[in-house]
């Protein structure tokens, strides 16, 4: 392990795994239940931000960039598949001598979270879910044409017209960090990252997965999502004992949308379950 800035609880770091360097960052204090954040595609730790200094008091808060993102490594030839993500999760999880986390995924990040939990069920202790599509069936087409390799890289104005439909509250700009954090990928790991989500949906429902699983689940979606369908959260109480929770007036992003509803929910829900992440 590489320690690359500490301050305080806060503390970056790079692994250093077989098929390339991961980013991780913890902040909070190391004897707290840990509790692992998962982002999504063509996004980083750094979608959750505002979200952690709310979940630090009572959490170890650990986060990662994926393979393919952030300030991890972006290599072309290894894969990006959800089981070989979630695996990554794992592994770093160890190295950290995390023996069992609580695991929130958002949007993809809630694929490899269950891919995570599939792998590694003696780890997981509990999964959240933040608008996470349940299948192929809950997908919204996007409107605006695919994205080329001859226009690559973006501009500022092609990632917001990119990630607009990520964001629903009136109001919200996206900041410039995550602009700069899709700029940084590279157009192979962004579309096969985002192509790794629909072949895992394929293959079996996250609903189906999740009763084999047998963890328990909280699932959270803005209303307004307009990548996945928000009524599709419903579909997740086929799992036995699921929590769901829909948030009105936000989108497919209420970890930046509005941090202090979406941690309420969450700490509500860690707060039963954490001690069983030590």
């Amino acid at each position: 392990m590489t320690i690359s800035d500490m301050n305080g609880d806060a503390e970056s770091s790079t692994l250093s795994l077989d098929d390339g360097d991961i980013h991780v960052c913890q902040d909070g204090p190391r004897d707290a239940p840990a509790l692992l954040l998962i982002h999504g595609s063509a996004s980083s730790a750094r979608s959750w931000d505002a979200l952690v200094p709310l979940l630090t008091r009572s959490h170890r808060v650990i986060r990662i960039d994926l393979l393919g993102h952030g300030r991890s490594a972006k290599p072309d030839d290894r894969s990006y598949a959800a089981p070989d993500q979630g695996r990554r999760a794992g592994v770093a999880l160890d190295r950290l001598g995390v023996e069992h986390a609580l695991v929130v995924g958002h949007s993809s990040g809630g694929v490899v979270a269950t891919a995570l939990a599939e792998q590694r069920p003696d780890l997981v202790t509990a999964l959240a879910l933040i608008n996470t599509g349940p299948s192929l069936d809950a997908f919204i087409a996007p409107e605006t044409a695919a994205i080329g390799p001859s226009q690559w890289p973006l501009t500022d104005e092609q990632i917001r017209r990119f990630a607009s439909t990520g964001f629903s509250r009136t109001g919200y700009r996206i900041p410039q960090e995550l602009l700069d954090e899709v700029r940084g990928m590279t157009y192979h790991t962004l579309t096969t990252t985002m192509r790794a989500t629909s072949e895992y949906l394929q293959q079996r429902t996250l609903p189906d997965r999740l009763t084999a699983l047998g963890k328990p689940l909280m699932v959270i979606f803005g209303e307004d999502d307009r990548r996945w369908r928000s009524s599709s959260a419903a579909d997740y109480r086929t799992v036995p004992g699921a929590k769901v929770e829909l948030l009105p007036g936000l989108g497919h992003s209420p970890i930046l949308e509005d941090p202090p509803r979406t941690a309420t929910l969450l700490l509500a829900f860690t707060a039963i379950h954490a001690a069983r992440a030590y």
